[in-house]
């Protein structure tokens, strides 16, 4: 229930100086748009370029490899950090991509979404978070993820370290291609929206005391993406 809407919104309009709207408002078509224009003719591989730059300035480690390759390119990421405990995401792109037996493995847990769940706790005490990017800005290093059912938003904030599969496809230029995805999936009539989005830029950051910068303050302590060729 919402409460004191109608009153809320009626004196929001009075102090305005206006009568309420009650009907759709007409999204502005502006002459120019800037930000549509920005690698706009990129391709998938110059994405990728463009996203390695950014990363070495995030602090983020990159991988790049095929599909029949990933379960080697994570173990190797898993070696490097030092790192046994891992958590995944139920994600049915862990199967497409051929990681089945990955997940079965002692050392693994899979995110449970039922009420009984330990999935939280678990994540806690993980080296490692793994999940899959739903898309990819290039211009900012950033993985975004939707948060669902099997999808729990510790896996990447809660863990030690933080591994990004990122499928070459979803790679978009900047904010703008995201966030248009996002609002089209809005408009769909009946279409669920994700309960959290995640924008993730490499681990944490902070350059608040002295402006002396700390990798890793308020999450994973390092961060690794591996761009997989799916195209």
């Amino acid at each position: 229930m919402i409460q004191h809407r109608e009153t809320f919104l009626n004196n929001v309009a009075k102090k305005l100086g206006r009568a309420r709207k009650t009907t759709g408002v007409t999204r502005p078509d502006y002459r120019h748009k800037p930000q549509l224009e920005v690698m706009k003719d990129f391709t998938q591989d110059e994405l990728v370029s463009v996203l390695k730059t950014q990363c070495l300035a995030i602090h983020t480690d990159v991988k790049e490899t095929k599909r029949e390759t990933l379960v080697s390119a994570i173990d190797e990421v898993l070696d490097e950090y030092q790192a046994e405990s891992v958590i995944t995401w139920a994600d049915s792109r862990f199967k497409e991509y051929g990681l089945n037996s990955f997940q079965e493995r002692d050392t693994v847990d899979v995110w449970e979404a039922d009420e009984n769940s330990k999935s939280v706790e678990i994540a806690e005490r993980a080296d490692v978070g793994i999940t899959f990017a739903d898309y990819t800005l290039a211009e900012s290093g950033t993985v975004v993820l939707l948060s669902d059912k099997g999808k729990g938003r510790s896996v990447s904030l809660l863990p030690t370290y933080y591994i990004a599969i990122i499928p070459k496809s979803t790679l978009v230029p900047r904010m703008t291609q995201a966030t248009s995805a996002i609002h089209e999936m809005a408009k769909k009539s009946g279409s669920r929206i994700p309960s959290c989005i995640n924008f993730i830029s490499g681990p944490s950051n902070s350059a608040d005391i002295e402006m002396n910068l700390v990798v890793g303050v308020h999450g994973p302590v390092r961060a690794c993406y591996i761009i997989v060729d799916d195209m």
